[in-house]
């Protein structure tokens, strides 16, 4: 069952020239998760299917689909929304610098938010329970292509038109459930 308000979001390729169509099961959606341990108002991603779900009453949710961290980069945990912005300035990490200077070294002073900038339209800044940025985010993202897939340094993206759905209905002090990404051999 498609959710209402989300219906009226644009579709991801709307703004783009290469046409880009968002599989349907990466839409947001309302869904049944049938998890009755999952309260209203926490965020669960589940990384090996790329969603995201916004829990409401009752084991319903609102589901978007996400990218994740690639191999290595991907940190499970329980985590707490201590901030969000809209249109985020950005820096890359020490470690994304180290990792990939050729990449990252260009950005070491810092991005500010707009619509190139690559935590892109909105972001939620997860802390750990001792209070520190963990640096990672839920964020938008300019390449809606990438949703489905493993390629971030960490962070589960959104496009754009769904962490603008996503924002205003995570509070601060929301709880988010990064669940482990399964092994195959």
């Amino acid at each position: 069952m498609a959710l209402a308000g989300a219906a009226a979001l644009a579709p991801a390729s709307a703004a783009f020239a290469h046409k880009f169509v968002m599989p349907d099961k990466f839409l947001p959606q309302l869904v049944n998760t049938q998890q009755s341990d999952w309260l209203p108002g926490e965020v669960h991603v589940t990384p090996d299917e790329f969603f995201l779900y916004l829990m409401l009453e009752g084991g319903m949710a609102i589901r978007y689909g996400v990218g994740v961290g690639r191999k290595k980069l991907y940190t499970p945990g329980v985590f707490t929304v201590q901030r969000k912005a809209e249109w985020p300035w950005w820096r890359p990490t020490n470690a994304m610098i180290r990792r990939e200077p050729d990449v990252y070294a260009k950005y070491a002073d810092g991005v500010p938010g707009g619509p190139s900038n690559p935590l892109g339209a909105r972001a939620l800044y997860l802390y750990n329970d001792d209070g520190h940025d963990t640096y990672l985010r839920i964020h938008g993202t300019n390449a809606p292509s990438t949703i489905g897939s493993a390629v971030s340094n960490g962070c589960a993206r959104l496009t754009n038109e769904h962490i603008k759905d996503l924002y205003p209905r995570v509070e601060i002090g929301a709880r988010v459930y990064l669940y482990p990404k399964s092994v195959v051999s």
